[in-house]
């Protein structure tokens, strides 16, 4: 017997040992981690758009280049940890992702702001497919696994809800830089307790990590998702057109030198598999229907229904309950009845809650609005779940990486083109208000740019005149709003019928 094969087969004696259950909970720490820092940007927007004054565009860039940057470094770190090993590419992931916070907590201009987001994608990169495919080689048991991924998820879950909460009460009483000072305290436990309980895993015979591929993954990812933005922020301009096509370029290169390569960056023969395709196809499509609203909804408890930041986090909690609950038993639920109809079925929940989000006005009631979230919680959160178990169930475990990688991927490419299609919808729809008579064009030119830039704008005008301007313009926000989740609902449901047919036949192990 080889040392190789010795070696694998002691990994494979020590992951089935008890102490599984605690490595699990410190790798879901980095889940929290991402999920926090996601979610506290949303309420942080306008407390930064005061202090940092962005443009509408960069405001955009701020919310999306982190998703930008992440989904075209999934596939290759993914890969990467297939080939150095997970634990020492989650534990490298953690200590930059900590590192480079306090660069983000301490941005001096919007410009800044977006570099340090894009630094933290590249980290974030680092961790996420770290965390699944550890998982995948962490729990050999169905059952176990399913068990394990629905704490995953709902940990996620769960750094959404604590985002917003701890999120507000920073805002409520220390400057916005101190929401990204949270992940310090989160690493640090990551990094000294993680390197003593996660055992390494790593593909045994991985082959060379495959540069001329990392860079046309990332070209190519980034070209595309810069197109859809500029495309739905300014219609069709030469930018567009030329990130269209290098993005193109670049990724149908990526695919045929997979094909290519003895030891590919990722194995395209994974998406014969019906299952794997549909899955990663329902993430994608179901983050694209979500994201965007998301990435407002906080803006419109605070600055269109008046709330305070802890309030606003609180508000945002029955999404995050919903799907703590949802993905701890998604697993049973889909071995009783079937995957698709636990897919379909929450896909077409979450559309329809978003369908009922396009009668929302700045009077809007809590009840409606938390029970919507209540529902998009629970559907996401079936729906989540169970792709993430039919993706990683879907491939050998020395490929778990490459697997999680994809399904990442298509989260992150998702959120991406989500808030550069119904950001921009919002937007677009906002900037096109009437300014109302009496307001200098300087301040009606930065009420324009954004409905944080607005209330503050208003500040240096005769009360009735910056009532009128604030309504004016909270109106147009919400009208952009009520647009962008008619389109996301529609996605969802579209996505729902599709989750259908792809996952038919589709069974988690037992």
């Amino acid at each position: 017997m080889t040392t190789d094969s010795i070696r694998t087969e002691s990994h494979i004696e020590g992951v089935r040992r008890p102490g599984r259950w605690l490595a699990l909970s410190v790798l879901v720490l980095a889940v929290l981690l991402v999920a926090v820092d996601a979610t506290v940007l949303g309420l942080a927007t306008p407390f930064l758009t005061e202090d940092l004054k962005p443009s509408g565009t960069q405001l955009l860039w701020i919310g999306d280049v982190y998703s930008f940057v992440i989904a075209g470094l999934l596939v290759s770190m993914g890969s990467l940890g297939d080939r150095i090993g997970r634990k020492k590419l989650l534990l490298i992931g953690a200590t930059a992702f900590g590192a480079v916070s306090v660069l983000t907590a301490y941005a001096t201009s919007p410009e800044m702001m977006i570099v340090a987001r894009a630094l933290l994608g590249v980290a974030g990169a680092t961790l996420m497919p770290s965390t699944l495919a550890l998982i995948r080689n962490l729990f050999h048991d169905a059952r176990e696994r399913s068990l394990a991924i629905g704490i995953w998820g709902a940990m996620a879950s769960a750094g959404a809800a604590v985002g917003p909460v701890v999120g507000g009460f920073l805002l409520e009483h220390f400057w916005w830089g101190s929401v990204f000072l949270i992940n310090l305290p989160v690493m640090a436990v990551l990094v000294l307790v993680g390197a003593k309980l996660i055992p390494e895993s790593k593909n045994p015979n991985p082959g060379p990590w495959d540069l001329p591929s990392v860079a046309l993954s990332l070209v190519g990812v980034i070209g595309v998702v810069y197109a859809v933005k500029e495309l739905a922020s300014h219609g069709p301009t030469l930018g567009a057109g030329a990130g269209a096509v290098i993005g193109v370029a670049a990724l149908t290169w990526f695919v045929r030198r997979q094909l290519t390569l003895p030891a590919p960056l990722l194995d395209m023969h994974l998406f014969r598999h019906r299952g794997f395709s549909g899955a990663v196809l329902a993430d994608l499509l179901t983050i694209l229907g979500l994201s965007g609203l998301v990435f407002f909804l906080s803006q419109f408890f605070q600055l269109v229904q008046g709330r305070q930041p802890l309030e606003a986090g609180l508000a945002e909690l029955p999404a995050a309950i919903g799907a703590v609950t949802a993905g701890l038993v998604a697993g049973v639920v889909a071995r009783r009845f079937s995957v698709r109809s636990v897919v379909a079925g929450g896909l077409a929940a979450v559309g329809l809650a978003l369908a009922v989000l396009t009668t929302l006005d700045q009077h809007t009631g809590y009840p409606l609005l938390g029970a919507a979230l209540l529902v998009v919680g629970v559907g996401a959160g079936f729906s989540f779940t169970v792709t993430a178990d039919v993706i990683l169930s879907s491939v050998p475990k020395e490929q778990a990486g490459a697997a999680s990688a994809v399904s990442e991927t298509a989260y992150e490419l998702g959120a991406a083109l989500g808030i550069a299609i119904l950001g921009s919808i919002v937007t677009g729809v906002y900037q096109s208000f009437t300014t109302p008579a009496g307001v200098p064009s300087d301040i009606a030119s930065a009420a324009h740019e954004s409905l944080g830039g607005a209330v503050e704008a208003s500040g240096g005008l005769a009360p009735e005149t910056a009532t009128a301007l604030v309504a004016s313009a909270q109106e147009a926000f919400v009208d952009g709003l009520r647009i962008a989740s008619g389109v996301g609902a529609a996605v969802l449901l579209a996505t729902a019928v599709a989750a259908w047919f792809l996952l038919r036949g589709q069974r988690l192990e037992k």
